[in-house]
């Protein structure tokens, strides 16, 4: 009787195992919306009848919750509970930081929005 107790108690003490949550690292590609950015990673596959390698990438949306980020970095994201419709993930670490810049659309936007818009017209 007192083996079936000391059996059954150890099994409940045990601590839950909690699966250990996928990791990816990839370059961000927008961080246009508040607190979340875009990021693509890209892997190499092999085709299955063909045996050709090639390239497959794929988007994430991961949460930033301070603005970390800038377009050209390299991150680690973890998955997350959901956040939202289409984020599952979390910024985890900026491992590289990208080189800053900025296409000339984003630049002539931030300084004139009208600028643009007189171009197209003009066109």
């Amino acid at each position: 009787m007192t083996q079936q107790s000391t059996a059954a108690t150890p099994a409940t003490e045990e601590p839950q195992k909690k699966g250990r949550r996928v990791q990816k690292v990839g370059r961000v590609v927008s961080n246009k919306m508040d607190k979340t950015i875009v990021v693509v990673v890209e892997s190499l596959k092999k085709h299955r009848i063909y045996k050709r390698t090639y390239k497959q990438t794929k988007r994430f949306y991961a949460h930033d919750e301070q603005n970390a980020c800038q377009i050209g970095d390299t991150v680690r994201i973890e998955e997350s509970r959901p956040l939202s419709k289409l984020k599952r993930w979390a910024l985890i670490e900026i491992i590289k930081r990208g080189s800053g810049i900025v296409p000339v659309e984003e630049v002539l936007a931030e300084v004139d929005p009208n600028l643009t818009s007189s171009e197209d017209a003009a066109e």
